[in-house]
């Protein structure tokens, strides 16, 4: 497990540290050239393979497909210049944190590990960050200094305030991210807890994902799954800043506050899905690099095999 606790630092030495540890593992963990979290959408014809469920239609090799009598597609070599936009969530909801970190630290490190996978290929990264006073930009660029000065604008970002209405919705970010980088096909990677109503972020992520390759990485903490059987509990709604009193001694009501939760992620993994986003879930008592680790392996063979000629030798 890799644990840090950044806000306890100086914010130079917390960068240092975050850079360090991130950078080690990578080198350890992931073998071989750095090809990115997921396959880049590119510009250059690489070759033909029969057609998956899912693929997108808008790749349809009519003529391989017309030779072949079986329905082909024509996948796209990776460009290696493409731009990574973050859209990260620190609203109220993401100030929450029992297990080893607080969500908001959890999102701060997925962001340093996505940005550092995308940045050591050449790309350049640029982040939206939503905040209960408004939504902060952080214009796309290369390099080490533009990488740790979005690191460091994410660390000094200020609790939000329970209730407070000046926060954008994560549907508002993403629709915004959509009209600043449409001209450009590119990844981008959106981190939130995703606990506003699918209805209000569903369909700005598809949009999203109609021009740009989508992750999204979702971050949780345990409470946010299982109650633990202590007595009376005050809870705050960060979002609203309501409280009301839980009696989690009452075995049943921890028992539908389990399904309730376990619902709502199924519906969010099933929004996602629907949205056409890549899904990454980071849990904040769980190892998230190695889980960041494993996508990325995960995506590298699905695009090896995705990448293999047709039977026949087909191209």
């Amino acid at each position: 497990m890799t644990s840090l606790d950044l806000r306890s630092l100086a914010p130079e030495q917390a960068l240092r540290r975050l850079e360090l540890i991130i950078l080690r593992r990578l080198d350890g963990l992931l073998q071989g050239e750095h090809l990115g979290l997921l396959p880049g959408p590119g510009t250059e014809a690489a070759e033909g393979r029969e057609y998956l469920p899912g693929d997108d239609v808008r790749t349809m090799d009519w003529n391989l497909t017309a030779r072949t009598t079986v329905p082909h597609v024509r996948d796209r070599i990776a460009d290696r210049e493409l731009e990574t936009w973050l859209l990260v969530d620190a609203t109220a909801s993401m100030d929450f944190g029992t297990g080893r970190v607080e969500k908001r630290d959890l999102a701060v490190y997925a962001v340093a590990a996505v940005a550092y996978l995308t940045e050591r290929t050449g790309n350049r990264v640029g982040a939206q960050i939503l905040h209960g006073s408004g939504l902060r930009h952080v214009p796309a660029r290369t390099g080490r200094q533009h990488l740790l000065g979005l690191l460091r604008s994410l660390l000094e970002v200020p609790r939000s305030q329970p209730g407070g209405q000046g926060a954008p919705s994560l549907g508002a970010g993403a629709d915004l991210l959509l009209r600043t980088t449409a001209r450009r096909r590119g990844l981008a990677v959106v981190v939130s807890d995703f606990l506003e109503t699918v209805e209000s972020w569903e369909r700005p992520l598809r949009l999203l994902a109609r021009h740009h390759q989508v992750l999204a990485v979702e971050v949780v903490d345990p409470r946010e799954l299982s109650l633990p059987d202590v007595g009376l509990l005050t809870v705050v709604d960060p979002e609203t800043g309501r409280r009301r009193e839980i009696p989690t001694a009452s075995r049943r009501l921890r028992q539908r506050y389990a399904v309730a939760a376990a619902e709502q992620r199924a519906a969010i993994s099933a929004a996602l899905r629907r949205s056409g986003a890549a899904h990454l879930r980071l849990h904040t008592d769980g190892d998230w690099m190695r889980d960041i680790v494993q996508h990325v392996v995960t995506q590298r063979r699905l695009a090896a095999v995705a990448h293999r000629p047709p039977p026949g030798g087909a191209a």
